[in-house]
């Protein structure tokens, strides 16, 4: 079992662990029960609004609850009667728990206006890099604040979101995520094989109780993707701070 206080936690003493200063917010929404946490993350002083940060923020649903407590049988509780034959209990397609990382980077004065040349390659590059750092994410998308000075528009942040999934529901944890046979469990062999051989339905029916999510124990690995996600942050934050300066000198 794994809830949301743990997950923040996970997070809040990964980040201390690689000296990440965080801001942390919790929000209850009391019509629906939602949860949401956000933190912001960043390496420099408090005081210095100009320097790189990172918000990593997520959405705890009360579906997320009844998986927490009960496992995929709890799919069949939040949404109608349980069922043994039910496929909620016989799938692997669990939406994962979607962390959001919103990078920002403050331009400092001079600001550059939107037809500087150099903003594109900027973007071009930091995109690269940040993907290169990112050993969790699966998506990078660089982009810009801009505003209105006098009648000119100009840039005023630079800014990186990229999203990270957790299959802390998936039968089989992190396995789950990789399409190597070898790591499958062999529940889910079984139950592969079973379908493709064309078994008649009483088998591949048993085939799929016994495929019934295992336990994806994510308290077992979650602290490890969390220190990753952490030291892709930091790794991140730099390449903002040192790749603006060097493309404008």
């Amino acid at each position: 079992m794994i809830d949301f206080e743990e997950i923040t936690n996970y997070f809040l003493r990964a980040a201390t662990r690689l000296g990440l200063v965080t801001h942390p917010e919790y929000w209850l929404n009391s019509r629906n029960m939602e949860r949401e946490f956000a933190c912001i993350c960043h390496t420099h002083n408090c005081e210095d609004t100009e320097g790189s940060s990172c918000t990593l923020s997520f959405s705890w649903s009360t579906l997320d609850t009844a998986l927490s407590l009960e496992g995929p049988v709890g799919v069949c509780d939040f949404f109608h009667e349980p069922d043994e034959h039910c496929p909620h209990l016989h799938t692997s397609e669990i939406p994962p728990l979607a962390l959001d990382l919103s990078y920002t980077l403050p331009f400092r004065a001079p600001r550059p206006n939107l037809n500087d040349p150099q903003l594109i390659t900027l973007m071009q590059v930091l995109r690269l890099r940040a993907s290169e750092h990112s050993s969790r994410a699966n998506e990078t998308r660089p982009g810009l604040t801009i505003n209105l000075q006098g009648n000119q528009l100009c840039a005023e942040a630079l800014t990186i979101q990229q999203r990270v999934e957790l299959p802390i529901w998936h039968p089989e944890g992190m396995r789950g995520l990789h399409e190597d046979p070898q790591t499958r469990t062999p529940h889910s062999i079984q139950r592969h094989r079973s379908v493709n051989d064309d078994d008649d339905e009483e088998t591949i029916e048993r085939d799929e109780v016994e495929a019934a999510a295992d336990n994806p124990r994510a308290e077992e690995w979650l602290p490890q993707v969390m220190d990753d996600i952490c030291h892709d942050i930091q790794c991140v934050l730099k390449e903002m701070e040192a790749a603006w300066p060097q493309e404008a000198a």
